[in-house]
């Protein structure tokens, strides 16, 4: 009866890793017409190919050296072992059903294989619009096969790794990856917006700052609600179980404050928003929610309901003020990807101690400063290196005319830009 019981909660715990894992893959979609809403007609090609080309090579590069170097298990030529049942049994018998997460090894590389895509899935709508296709596919070779890896090994591998402290060591915490997978695609981002420069046009004289309309909002506001909807598996499936009272109870509270963050962080950025530009932004409002949503992502299985959404507010708040700050700054972000998974994830790596006991200020200070060094200076590296080879940036002309005629030969709306 043991034995059958061990077997149902093996089964329970890896399809429901998978499950979560799907949710988390359907986030690509969520960035993609998230990025495709924001960015003008004549470039929204060019950023949907770039999306579902770093989904790709993010599976590929993680299967074929990022998870040996995250975790020391290379599957790519090996492959995953079958299970030997009676050994688990045994060992979970004598771990007293206490060992641990019990779920499938194959499981685990797909849980881990989408969070990578996301990470990568940020650089690509805050470099839209003026950078080089193969370029950018070129570093998301890098990023996801080395970079990100690297420091998620430093982070959730467990052991000290690479010569170097891991940071839980430190009393560093980032249940779901605030810092790890958010606030790194942040830095990646920002590093090559900086090398890349801003749009033609987007910055004037005295401080000027040009808007530039996205083409599509309805499907900007779509992307919201897939990323919304995927959210719930990438919080909640990294509670790792659900075969049990307590874990059932840890990824229902999960659920609820991820959601309850999403909604505090959309109503305080729509409102911060109409206090600040007399009208109610969309584009703040959609910014807003996933702040929430991202700063939430640290800690979500601590805070009460009200914390929360409190939690989710303070990032919606934040965000507006952090793109407004970019702009004057001459950091060009067409989709304020920087300002939401960057300063949002610092965010919530620094409000972890205030539900989380057994997590320090000082702990998290040092995490994320480690996560942000070596992802910003590794990623400046790999820019400058593409960007003295092979260029990272359109000609003027190209970006005049649209990434999509000149890097895919095609256009997303034929019709309307034709007849404009």
């Amino acid at each position: 009866m043991e034995n059958q019981i061990f077997q149902l909660q093996y089964a329970m715990d890896t399809f429901y890793f998978l499950v979560c894992g799907a949710l988390v893959m359907w986030m690509a979609a969520g960035f993609a017409m998230l990025e495709a809403g924001l960015v003008r007609a004549k470039n929204t090609t060019e950023i949907l190919t770039k999306n579902v080309a770093l989904f790709a090579i993010s599976c590929i590069m993680y299967l074929v050296v990022g998870y040996e170097l995250m975790y020391g298990g290379g599957i790519f030529l090996s492959g995953i072992e079958a299970v030997d049942v009676e050994q688990v049994l045994k060992d979970s018998a004598e771990a007293g059903f206490e060992g641990g997460a019990v779920y499938s090894g194959a499981s685990d590389f797909f849980f881990q294989v989408v969070f990578v895509a996301t990470a990568m899935s940020i650089v690509s709508g805050a470099v839209a619009e003026r950078m080089k296709l193969w370029a950018f596919l070129a570093f998301a070779v890098v990023m996801t096969g080395v970079i990100y890896p690297i420091e998620g090994a430093w982070t959730w591998n467990g052991d000290d790794v690479f010569g170097m402290y891991n940071l839980g060591d430190l009393g560093f915490s980032d249940f779901a990856g605030s810092g790890i997978v958010h606030m790194a695609g942040a830095a990646a981002a920002l590093s090559g917006v900086l090398l890349l420069g801003a749009r033609k046009g987007k910055y004037g004289a005295n401080g000027q700052i040009n808007a530039f309309p996205g083409a599509n909002l309805p499907l900007a506001t779509l992307g919201t609600f897939i990323l919304w909807m995927g959210w719930f598996g990438f919080n909640g499936g990294s509670v790792l179980k659900l075969g049990d009272v307590a874990n059932a109870h840890s990824v229902a509270m999960v659920f609820l404050n991820t959601n309850a963050a999403a909604a505090g962080g959309a109503v305080a950025a729509l409102i911060t928003a109409r206090m600040l530009f007399g009208k109610a932004d969309l584009t703040m409002l959609l910014n807003g929610a996933l702040a929430g949503l991202v700063a939430i992502t640290a800690e979500p299985s601590t805070p009460t309901a009200l914390q929360a959404t409190l939690f989710g507010a303070i990032g919606g708040v934040l965000v507006v003020f952090s793109i407004i700050t970019l702009d004057k700054l001459k950091i060009d972000d067409p989709v304020g990807a920087i300002s939401v998974h960057g300063t949002c994830g610092l965010l919530g790596l620094l409000l972890v101690p205030l539900t989380n006991d057994g997590v320090t200020f000082s702990g998290q200070i040092i995490g994320a400063l480690t996560i942000f060094v070596w992802v910003f200076f590794f990623s400046l590296i790999v820019w400058a290196v593409l960007k003295a080879v092979m260029g990272i940036r359109v000609s003027e002309e190209e970006e005049y005319e649209g990434v999509d005629l000149t890097e895919c030969g095609m256009e997303a709306y034929p019709e309307f830009t034709k007849g404009s």
